[in-house]
């Protein structure tokens, strides 16, 4: 299951974009406006994102998202031209169609454009660090039996560091591995993800930072 941010100043066409992903599956919420857009987007695994917004050009929209992370992009404008996609895709966009796709037409571009951005992970075996269990052949977190609803970078962020818990791994090497970037700049998308889930995990102590290095696997206190 993931989750899908539509960006679309139609109340009537998000309604419909919306129930439609829901029935195929998806976690789906809709905003009107690029600045809502770009306030929320972190907790989407794929933003749906027209390009006639009424606040911000869709094209900048898309570039700022393209600039703070590496969420996928499906770009849709309701003129079927050449140009408008390809300045879409230059502007960051994973794909871009007509605004008159067919639903079931949107829903195999979302899981082909999923397919390709979403990191494989390492191993299929569950890793147990009771009570967490996290499985990458289901993708679920579980904490004391009860399932933790993470987003995809999120599950790939958690897996990465649990994989090796007694390591420490660096900031550079969890962009390359969960966000398959090589940015050596510092990103607060790391920081980010990592607040979120310390707090969906309930503690701090899941996920310990080590200053000027990165982070490590920890432990929550017994309570």
């Amino acid at each position: 299951m993931s989750n899908v941010l539509v960006v679309e100043q139609d109340n009537s066409a998000a309604e419909a974009m919306v129930r439609d992903l829901r029935r195929q599956g998806h976690n789906a919420l809709s905003v009107d406006t690029g600045a809502r857009a770009l306030r929320i987007y972190r907790d989407a695994d794929l933003v749906l994102l027209s390009l006639e917004l009424p606040d911000i050009d869709g094209l900048e929209v898309c570039q700022s998202l393209r600039a703070e992370s590496d969420t996928p992009v499906i770009a849709f404008t309701r003129v079927d031209e050449e140009l408008e996609r390809v300045l879409a895709l230059k502007a960051g966009a994973d794909d871009c169609v007509a605004k008159s796709w067919g639903f079931r037409e949107m829903g195999a571009r979302i899981e082909a454009v999923l397919r390709r951005t979403r990191p494989r992970s390492a191993t299929s075996e569950t890793i147990s660090l009771r009570p967490l269990h996290i499985d990458p052949r289901t993708r679920e977190v579980r904490l004391h039996e009860r399932i933790v609803d993470v987003t995809s970078k999120e599950f790939e962020l958690l897996h990465t560091l649990a994989a090796n818990p007694e390591t420490v791994v660096s900031r550079q090497e969890l962009m390359a591995k969960v966000w398959g970037s090589s940015w050596s700049r510092t990103s607060r998308t790391i920081d980010t993800h990592v607040s979120s889930l310390r707090a969906k995990l309930g503690s701090s102590g899941w996920i310990i930072t080590v200053r000027g290095v990165g982070y490590r696997m920890g432990r929550a206190d017994p309570n």
